[in-house]
């Protein structure tokens, strides 16, 4: 019911209805000096995601004007399909671990938004398996890696619904956003609407960054 509830009002994004678009292109230049990493929502539309990733990587081109930014859409079907959430976890780690080999000054800011927020908690090593869209970890990134993520930025987390949330070595760099009412990361939440809100939370989120680089 729940997932059904988020496609219904992913929905009202879409207009008509849901359009299910192919992957987006890599968008990452070569040696920024932060690399903004986004995992979308299930179906969807936009580049990085409408409803978080393109906002919050605008919030942060204004709060971190001083420094150069890249961007990166996890190339990942972002829907039902029960691999999903374990695809784009192996892309993300993927692009990081490429990134940081080429790049060794460089430094990310990961976001994810609903089942992108499971996409980004697999990867810092918090399993989602059991989580609405959610799948068991299937890579990580390495402790090499780790020191060069300033921030984690996630909304909607299916996790937290489950009781979960983010601990260990990148809980303090973590700022993880749940509306109330919001079906997907709230237990027992039932205002479907709550869970496309999340634009709001791109500025504070950028700020939350900011403070982390």
């Amino acid at each position: 019911m729940r997932i059904r509830l988020c496609l219904a009002a992913l929905s009202l994004v879409g207009g008509a209805g849901i359009v299910t678009l192919s992957a987006p292109t890599a968008s990452a230049a070569a040696c920024a000096d932060i690399d903004v990493v986004a995992a979308r929502g299930t179906f969807e539309p936009g580049t990085l995601g409408l409803i978080v990733g393109d906002p919050v990587l605008s919030a942060l081109q204004r709060e971190l004007a001083g420094k150069s930014l890249s961007s990166y859409a996890v190339n990942y079907p972002a829907d039902l399909s029960l691999t999903s959430a374990a695809q784009g976890n192996a892309d993300l780690v993927n692009h990081v671990r490429t990134q940081a080999a080429s790049c060794p000054n460089q430094r990310y800011i990961l976001v994810g938004y609903s089942q992108g927020a499971n996409v980004v908690d697999n990867s810092i090593g918090i399993s989602s398996a059991g989580a609405v869209v959610g799948s068991p970890i299937v890579a990580t990134l390495p402790a090499a890696v780790e020191p060069k993520v300033a921030a984690v930025l996630l909304f909607g987390n299916p996790i937290r619904a489950l009781g979960k949330s983010v601990t260990g070595t990148y809980q303090s760099r973590t700022i993880d956003f749940c509306a109330t009412g919001d079906p997907i990361c709230e237990n027992g939440g039932d205002d479907v609407l709550a869970h496309l809100g999340y634009t709001a939370d791109a500025t504070a989120a950028a700020a939350f960054a900011a403070g982390k680089v």
